[in-house]
This record gives structure tokens, C-alpha cells and sequence, in this order.
């Protein structure tokens, strides 16, 4: 026992580092705005002053590619899932996802022209995200299959990723090395992350735990367990109703020399079966779903085009009013730190409290509230800049929009998460967290689109 609750543990903690590698790619990259545009000599912001040159819209690019592998293969998971194995499918993403971080911290240290540099980083950024997405659809089944409060730990894997990549950024530019080799330490920490990651993942298979509930056995093990709980009454009574599987019953007897199961046994296992059958003719089509979900569906959306169809396109360009050795902080402090803790904050709230109720109309009412960040961010010293003013240009104001933008996004997005499936049916939770994975991948998708005409408002 105590063994089973020790490598319970372990379980636990390989969970969460792998919910941690799935997002390591597009944190990982987006924290990394200020390298790539450096690279690419969009602009430079020194004490005030701003030049100019070829505008290449990484952040805006990086955003999109970065999402639309997530909603491509979330359509294409049934296709993918029957044809690759489980094992395939995490081990060779995170392979592929190794040899992506290689070949972009290797890059850092290659002289390369502006536009080729751009084309190579955006075909890394799509392919890198694309195993991304398989990984974490994968991975997402296979906890699945584990008792709930371990998809809390993968989760909050997931929620901390995005801190790993800001800490490691600050650490970066703290080390007082030369930008490139800042650079190729920073792109080394995904390198070893993403190791880890697949070293824990192999390591899964060999734990008595995770052999208990992810291997095929256990499967036959609940429905020996199952068979066990039924009630002696309903046993009792099929007796007489119910032939068993080995033969006919001439007074509550089996034939003898037919099968060596007993008459008891028969009677279980045929409840069994009619009560699977019952489960599964209960379940309800896809549209009688998304009709009982499509408030939160709704809700999932619009919290996530709102929030990146801003962040990072549009914030990442804000700059401080301070000069001297803060501006390279800033950033990696005001924009990636700020935002990923305070994310994670908002998720890990709904455990406390969850308010308003999936009921009540102001749920969806405050979702849309959440679209008054756009132009609070659009307003703030976002540089350069074409059309509109700058009315928040105080470091703490930008900083304070940020953290109430950040969290009400990680709130609002679990609250509609964890209510979908409780509107819905036992037999149809599974339909609904499919649908509600889908809107979110698609609110992804409309928000990074949105950002390229909102960063040119600006």
C-alpha cells in the first residue's frame, strides 16, 4: 500500500511537469519577443527616443501560427488518435519539440539576413506548435483516465509555464552577459525542460500506479469491481428472467459441462451489460450538447479572443517612461511576469469561490465586460504608434491594468471550463469538454487574427 502511494506521488509530480513541457513552446517564444525583434531590427527604444526600420509584425505573426496548430489539430485529434499510438504521439512530439529548441538556441549564434531569419523562426514557431498541440492533446486523454485531482496538477503545470519562461528571461538579462549569449541561455532552459519532460514520460510506464490505472488490465479489473457492487436483490431478481451466457436454467440450475460460469455470475454480468447499453443510448448528439452548453462555449471564446488579441501583439510594445537599466525589465516584469502569476492566480481562485453562478446572466455579461481592456492597453505608451493618443503613459498604470486583465482571463476561462460539463449529462461530460476545447482553441485562433488590425489602430 505504501508503495502505491508513493510512486501516487511520483505520478503526480511527473503530471505536472508535463503540463508544464506542453506550453513551454509558446511561452518560450512569446517571452522572447525582445530577442527576436532585436534580431530582426525592427526598432529600438533607447531613453525616450524610437527608430524605425523594416516592420516584420513578429509578435502579431508569432501569435498566430503559435494558435492555429492548436485548433487544426484539435479538429483532426479523432483522425490522429485511431491511427498513431498514445506512445507515438507524446514521445516523438516531445522528440520533435527537442530538436525545434536545439535548432532555434543554435540559431543565436548564426549570422543570418533579416528575412531569412524571420522565415526559418516562423516555420520553427508553426512546426514547434504543432507538436505542441498533439502533445497536449495526448497528454490531456491520458490523464484523463486518472482520478481528477491529477488533471489539477497537470493544469497547474500548464499555468506555471508561462512564469518558468519570464523568470528565466529576467534571469537571462540579469547574468550581465552579451545579448547573443543571454540569448542561447535562454534557449537552452527549454532544451533541458523538454529532456525532463521526456524523461519523466518514459519514466511513467514503469510505476505501479500509473500501471493500475493507465494500463488495458484495469479495465477488466473495474468490471470485476463493478459486478462486485451490485446489489444481492437485483442479482436475486433476474435469477429467473435473465438466462445466463453458459446455457439454459432448468430450476435455477445451469446445465452442467456447458460452462463453468456460475448462474450468479451470468446474472451480473448481463445487468452489467444492460446498464452499459442504457448509459450509452442516453448520450446526446453533438447539437443537443453545444444547446446546453453554448453560453460557456460563448464565454470560453470571447475571454480568450479579448485577451490575445492584446497580449503580447500590443503589449509587449509598451514602453516605460524610465530610463537607465529598468528598460530591459520592464517587459519580462510589467508584461510576461505580471500577466502568467496573475493567470495562474485567476484559475487556482475557482477552487475557493466561483462566482457568478453558471446560471446567472451576469457571468456573461462580465465575459464581455472584459473587451474594455482593449482600448485601456491600445491607450497605454504602446510604441510606436499611428493613430491613437497615449493617455496611461505611468509604468504602475500599465502594471495595474495588467494584473486585473490577467487574472479576471484565468478566472473567467476555468469557471467556464469547469461549468460546461456540470450542465450537461454524465454520459455526454466527454461530448462537452471536447466542444468547449474546440471554442477555446478557436478563441485562441480569432484573437491572435484580431491583433494584427489592432496593433495597427494603435
Amino acid at each position: 500500500m505504501f508503495s502505491l502511494l508513493f510512486s501516487g506521488c511520483i505520478v503526480a509530480i511527473i503530471f505536472f511537469i508535463l503540463g508544464l513541457g506542453t506550453l513551454l513552446p509558446w511561452n518560450f517564444f512569446m517571452t522572447a519577443s525582445m530577442y527576436f525583434n532585436n534580431r530582426l531590427n525592427t526598432s529600438e527604444w533607447r531613453n525616450g527616443t524610437i527608430t524605425t526600420r523594416k516592420e516584420y509584425y513578429f509578435n502579431n505573426w508569432m501569435t498566430l501560427l503559435s494558435q492555429l496548430p492548436l485548433l487544426l489539430f484539435t479538429l483532426l485529434n479523432s483522425f490522429l488518435y485511431q491511427r498513431i499510438s498514445e506512445r507515438m504521439r507524446i514521445a516523438g512530439s516531445l522528440v520533435f519539440i527537442l530538436i525545434f529548441f536545439i535548432l532555434t538556441a543554435v540559431l543565436v549564434k548564426i549570422p543570418m539576413v533579416e528575412d531569412r531569419f524571420f522565415s526559418i523562426t516562423m516555420a520553427t514557431i508553426w512546426f514547434i506548435n504543432s507538436f505542441g498541440a498533439v502533445l497536449q492533446g495526448s497528454l490531456f486523454g491520458l490523464v484523463g483516465l486518472l482520478p481528477q485531482k491529477y488533471s489539477a496538477f497537470f493544469m497547474s503545470g500548464q499555468g506555471l509555464a508561462g512564469t518558468f519562461a519570464a523568470l528565466a528571461m529576467i534571469l537571462a538579462i540579469a547574468s550581465d552577459s552579451d545579448s547573443e549569449t543571454a540569448a542561447l541561455g535562454y534557449f537552452i532552459t527549454p532544451c533541458v525542460g523538454t529532456l525532463v519532460t521526456l524523461i519523466s514520460y518514459m519514466l511513467l510506464p514503469k510505476l505501479e500506479f500509473a500501471i493500475f490505472y493507465l494500463d488495458s488490465k484495469s479495465k477488466s479489473y473495474e468490471l470485476e469491481t463493478s459486478s462486485q457492487l451490485l446489489p444481492t436483490d437485483a442479482v436475486e431478481g433476474c435469477e429467473n428472467t435473465i438466462n445466463p451466457s453458459n446455457g439454459p436454467v432448468v430450476n435455477g440450475n445451469p446445465n452442467k459441462g456447458v460452462n463453468c460460469v456460475s448462474e450468479e455470475e451470468g446474472c451480473k454480468q448481463a445487468i452489467l451489460m444492460l446498464q452499459t447499453e442504457n448509459v450509452s443510448t442516453q448520450k446526446s448528439s453533438v447539437l443537443q450538447v453545444f444547446k446546453k452548453i453554448w453560453v460557456m462555449a460563448f464565454c470560453v471564446t470571447f475571454v480568450f479572443t479579448v485577451t490575445l488579441s492584446v497580449f503580447p501583439a500590443v503589449t509587449v510594445d509598451v514602453k516605460t517612461v524610465y530610463g537607465g537599466n529598468w528598460e530591459r525589465y520592464f517587459i519580462p516584469v510589467a508584461c510576461f511576469l505580471i500577466f502568467n502569476m496573475m493567470d495562474f492566480f485567476g484559475r487556482i481562485s475557482t477552487l475557493k469561490f466561483k462566482w457568478p453562478s453558471k446560471e446567472s446572466r451576469l457571468f456573461p455579461a462580465l465575459v464581455v465586460s472584459r473587451v474594455i481592456f482593449v482600448p485601456l492597453l491600445m491607450m497605454c505608451n504602446v510604441q510606436e504608434r499611428r493613430y491613437l493618443p497615449v493617455f496611461f503613459s505611468n509604468d504602475g498604470i500599465f502594471a495595474a491594468i495588467m494584473l486585473i486583465f490577467s487574472w479576471s482571463s484565468g478566472y473567467f476561462v476555468c469557471l467556464s471550463m469547469t461549468y460546461a460539463p456540470q450542465l450537461v449529462g454524465p454520459a455526454d461530460g466527454e461530448t462537452a469538454g471536447a466542444l468547449m476545447t474546440f471554442f477555446l482553441s478557436l478563441g485562441l485562433s480569432l484573437g491572435a487574427a484580431f491583433s494584427f488590425p489592432l496593433r495597427f489602430l494603435v
